[in-house]
């Protein structure tokens, strides 16, 4: 598999993948590392077809190129557009705007945001696996204007709910309500059997939620925020609440304003590079899952939220 130095820079992207030859190389290369396998009948008895960049299977006799059945299918953009804008929506810490695509590469407003969010979507994770260890979990609410009051009362705002392993993986949720019956979905879901223990707050839906979801009252400790401890020993939950930080710099100062049907596809950007932050092939590993995403039309993407 094709792979890069870990100091790779834009420029460097640039100066690899300066035109569509190249980058439509690299493409087949990560596609079929092995053999151009059909992708009708899984043939490998294939013929190129150089002046139209396309592939004739020998057995089937169908036609395709390396983007057919891709997120890059029956695009006009150019690939070296997409090469780029993924490198920069991979390496930019609090996200990159649309309006900051549409003037790097000279396109049109809609088709960055239609651009960037196909990216979102080949960057959600599936398949995880549960979370062990030190395990802390907490909630923050986005978006809106917080009139006063308690602080869990919603004032328009949407709820994110946060699952952090120490020393791991960070998983983003957009939550209805913090009901103890949704906390407990989600720590069943995405927490091991096995885990060592669980740090909260003392928000009192916890202990019911671990309840729910299997877990002994032993692997559940809280910090009482209430009355302004935070940290007791190793019982805290900084490490999950630096996570939420990170994203709401994102929210205010690079995507400004987000819509709550989409949130979710930017919560699994944020998390897909926060757990890839160590990553030195993540360009590369970010290309691979756009060739296996499925692609998302934009009148999905803009169709009113049911």
């Amino acid at each position: 598999m094709p792979t890069f130095s870990p100091a790779l820079s834009l420029c460097d992207v640039l100066e690899k993948f300066g035109d569509d030859q190249r980058c439509r190389a690299y493409l087949e290369a990560l596609r079929w590392p092995d053999r151009v396998t059909c992708p009708n009948c899984k043939s490998e008895k294939i013929s190129r077809i150089v002046a139209r960049r396309q592939f004739d299977c020998d057995s089937c006799r169908y036609q395709f190129s390396v983007t057919a059945g891709t997120i890059f299918h029956d695009s006009h953009l150019p690939l070296v557009k997409w090469f780029a804008t993924v490198y920069l929506m991979c390496e930019s810490r609090k996200g990159v705007s649309a309006n900051q695509i549409r003037r790097m590469m000279g396109i049109s407003y809609k088709t960055a945001w239609y651009l960037c969010h196909r990216i979102r979507a080949a960057m959600k994770a599936i398949n995880q696996q549960p979370l062990d260890g030190q395990v802390e979990i907490d909630e923050t609410y986005v978006g809106g204007k917080h009139r006063g009051g308690s602080s869990r009362r919603l004032d328009n705002k949407e709820i994110v709910i946060g699952i952090r392993q120490r020393g791991g993986e960070l998983r983003f949720f957009h939550a209805e309500d913090v009901k103890s019956g949704t906390l407990a979905k989600y720590i069943k879901e995405n927490v091991s059997n096995a885990v060592d223990v669980m740090f909260t707050d003392d928000f009192q839906a916890y202990p019911f939620a671990m309840k729910k979801a299997g877990h002994e009252p032993e692997k559940h400790k809280s910090i009482n925020h209430s009355t302004h401890i935070y940290v007791q020993g190793e019982i805290h939950t900084n490490t999950v609440e630096s996570a939420f930080s990170l994203l709401k710099r994102g929210i205010l100062g690079t995507w400004h304003k987000i819509s709550a049907k989409h949130l979710s596809a930017y919560l699994d950007e944020m998390c897909f590079r926060f757990n890839n932050r160590k990553n030195s092939f993540l360009f590369r590993d970010t290309l691979l899952k756009m060739l296996e995403a499925k692609n998302i039309e934009y009148k999905e993407l803009t169709a009113s939220a049911a």
